[in-house]
């Protein structure tokens, strides 16, 4: 061998050593993390772990018997207690009638199957991929997962609890398929359907189809069938009484989707399904021990604790739980007497058809805590299932316009000439006037086509002047205005950011608003009412939220509404809660044709919304429908400065203890300063002032710097007074029997809220 080949061979052995290859030629020396991980024992261990999971469930399989079913056994109440501890309800008793599957239509029986389980006749009894990827998602903490069978449901509910752990999920799996080996696929659905909870009280199908239907499992169609298979999935928000916009359009989704499997499993016949429309259920009726206030709280109550514990609401009616509500029972009656004397005292349901479509509702909340004090949710919960004080198809009205102000406010808007929006800006108060600067036209009157004017801000809230506050919406900008009312507490998802939302067009509760109220008087300061203080059981801890959340507005934002809406109670609508001696701020709201009516005010220890709203009889072609309140009650018209805020008033000075002042960090609006017209040269002196005298250390008694009219106008020269075309005077509210009220030369003329 030359030099040259010598060389090279040297070289070529170089390299195979560098690449750990031996230099005859043999496979590789493996380094470092690679001589413990080959794809040979990869397999090894991934084959071993599958033997042992194997083994370990063969072990769980000879181990585990099918337990005898003891589920009616072990239901227990739940109990309901005011926040003095006194019971207002138990609750559990088992509202059961087990049938045999032929008593149950045949086509009735194949709906549940199409809703959960279409391989029902032809699987094992589980759904493997759906237990693991459960048992997957409580070993990591993210909640419930569905997927199971109509036999391990029916496993579920008979022979386990409703526990989300790993060993009642591998129990459940084990059990279904001994079940499934030992019984016939008829007893099992027998089974599913005779246990499972559909809402309304009512465990099972017999009970069920007397709940929605009032008739028997075996004169159930086939429609209605498809309705109760799709409740399952989730029984309170799928009832149609009570269901929300969204639950109604999710029950329906899941009723087409049962009825088109059972199509496409050849159960239903095309036509027929074509055919069918959704069968609305009856109203519901209360059990007994539910009726006047306490069906309101207890259902209520439930409906919060599902929502905001994290149960499930097989979990929550199997019983075992005590339920604590922060209503105070004194309180509570206050509210009633209220309503009562105020209204329900001074309607003849019977003889006039006006009387008979008023509905009232009303909260009471504590702003610095957050509690539901109280709550008035209809007449009576046997006669008028639903509640009046949580319910959200009404329109909120003019108690809107103040999240408006806050919104400006908030954003430091401007309006159209740049001029910076306090309590003293000038607008425009013409009714009917188009808004400047808005993409889509919009020109509202005011009520009783009132012309103002030109007018302060002060002044527009305090009359509740449509065109002033359409204005002010498109200045601060529609979308900062929907956004700020959603941190206040308004439900505005999926609305439309348009200037028509300024009159309060969206719907609302008066729990809602008086949460949003409780925001502006709690400083700013988030208050999402909280009806359950605590939910106890001694198997399980059940945490609640704080109802007290983060700043979400400006403390100077909320003052500075709040100090506005004592001028809308001096020298404005809610005239009829005046008081000498007890700071009040509050809006009255009054919506289209008179459907809604509404006074949400607050002190500095209450805030309480109180609304009516019209809704056709039960024994008319209206029922249930949103109809006009003209005529009851002998008025013309139902505004907010009358039943509403007269209830209001008599509750709050009743159930407010010792009169409180508002302690605001502001320097605008009425409770500072009296703003003055566009045409006075000084301070005007409000109707009524404070009986206490005014302390000049404190910040909230400075005198107002709100920019004078004259540097914020963007109007020409006022007009003396407010004009209309056709006067429509509106009667005097009566003032509450518990206070001295001032006469106010404002009330005969028109033009109020």
């Amino acid at each position: 061998m030359g030099r040259a080949e010598e060389r090279q061979a040297r070289q070529r052995g170089a390299r195979r050593a560098a690449r750990g290859r031996p230099s005859g030629g043999g496979k590789p020396k493996r380094t470092g993390i690679r001589r413990f991980f080959t794809w040979k024992k990869l397999l090894g261990t991934f084959f071993g772990f599958c033997l042992l999971g194997m083994l370990g469930f063969v072990i769980l399989y000879l181990v585990v018997d099918i337990p005898k079913g003891n589920a009616a056994a072990r239901m227990q109440s739940n109990i309901y207690k005011f926040s003095n501890g006194e019971v207002i309800a138990r609750t559990g008793d088992v509202n059961r009638e087990i049938v045999d599957l032929d008593k149950v239509p045949e086509g009735v029986q194949k709906t549940f199957i199409a809703a959960e389980n279409k391989s029902f006749y032809k699987d094992e009894g589980i759904d493997f991929k759906g237990t693991a990827r459960g048992v997957l998602n409580t070993l990591t903490g993210k909640g419930k997962q569905g997927g199971s069978t109509i036999t391990q449901q029916y496993v579920k509910n008979y022979y386990l609890s409703q526990d989300q752990t790993v060993s009642r999920k591998l129990k459940e799996l084990v059990i279904s398929l001994k079940v499934d080996r030992e019984k016939s696929k008829d007893d099992i659905l027998a089974g599913y359907i005779n246990t499972s909870y559909y809402g309304r009280d009512a465990y099972g199908i017999q009970a069920a189809a007397r709940a929605y239907y009032g008739v028997d499992a075996k004169d159930l169609e086939v429609d209605q069938g498809a309705y109760l298979a799709a409740l399952l999935q989730a029984p309170s928000q799928y009832d149609w009484a009570a269901a929300t916009p969204t639950g109604k359009k999710l029950v329906k989704q899941r009723w087409n989707y049962v009825l088109d499997n059972m199509v496409e499993e050849g159960w239903l016949d095309s036509a027929k399904r074509d055919a069918m429309k959704f069968p609305k259920p009856d109203e519901p009726k209360a059990p007994p021990g539910r009726e006047g206030q306490i069906g309101y709280l207890v259902e209520e109550a439930k409906r919060e604790v599902l929502r905001n514990s994290g149960l499930s609401e097989a979990e929550f009616m199997a019983g075992g739980y005590t339920v604590t509500l922060n209503i105070d029972p004194k309180k509570q009656k206050q509210l009633e007497e209220a309503v009562d004397r105020k209204l329900n005292d001074r309607l003849d349901r019977k003889k006039n058809k006006a009387d008979a479509r008023v509905q009232a509702g009303a909260a009471s909340v504590d702003p610095k805590t957050g509690k539901v004090l109280a709550m008035y949710g209809g007449e009576d919960y046997v006669k008028h299932y639903t509640n009046n004080a949580t319910r959200r198809d009404y329109q909120s009205a003019s108690t809107f316009k103040p999240l408006i102000l806050a919104a400006a406010l908030e954003e430091g808007a401007t309006t159209q000439d740049g001029k910076p929006i306090t309590a003293g800006t000038v607008y425009d108060g013409t009714s009917g006037r188009p808004v400047r600067g808005s993409e889509v036209g919009f020109a509202p009157p005011n009520e009783d086509g009132v012309n103002y004017g030109p007018v302060t801000v002060q002044k527009a809230m305090n009359k509740s002047v449509n065109s002033v506050f359409a204005q002010m919406g498109v200045d601060v900008g529609m979308p900062k205005v929907m956004e700020t009312a959603g941190k206040l507490g308004m439900d505005v998802k999926g609305l439309p950011a348009v200037p028509a939302q300024t009159l309060g067009s969206m719907g609302a509760s008066p729990l809602e608003m008086a949460g949003v109220y409780a925001t502006l008087d709690n400083h700013g300061k988030k208050v999402t009412p909280a009806l359950v203080r605590s939910v106890e059981h001694k198997d399980r801890a059940v945490d609640l939220p704080d109802p007290i959340g983060e700043q979400v507005v400006k403390r100077g934002t909320a003052d500075s509404v709040t100090s506005v809406l004592t001028g809308v109670v001096d020298d404005g609508t809610g005239g009829a809660v005046r008081h000498p001696a007890q700071d009040v701020a509050g809006k009255t709201g009054t919506s289209d044709d008179n459907k809604s009516a509404w006074f949400t005010g607050y002190t500095p220890k209450l805030v309480t919304s109180v609304g009516l709203f019209g809704e056709g009889a039960p024994d008319t072609k209206e029922k249930g429908q949103q109809v006009s309140m003209k005529g009851a009650g002998g008025r013309a018209r139902i505004d907010g400065g009358s039943f509403p805020a007269q209830i209001w008033a008599a509750y709050t000075f009743d159930a407010m203890g010792s009169p409180s002042s508002f302690d605001l960090d502001t320097n605008m609006g009425a409770a500072i300063a009296p703003v003055p017209d566009p045409t006075s040269k000084a301070p005007k002196e409000p109707s009524s002032t404070p009986t206490e005298p005014e302390d000049d250390d404190e910040p909230t008694k400075k005198p107002s710097k709100t920019p004078s009219p004259s540097e914020s106008s963007t109007t020409p020269t006022p007009t003396p007074t407010p004009t209309k075309t056709t006067p429509t005077p509106t009667e005097e509210p009566d003032p509450s029997s518990s206070i001295t009220i001032p006469e106010d030369p404002e009330d005969g003329r028109p033009g109020r809220d």
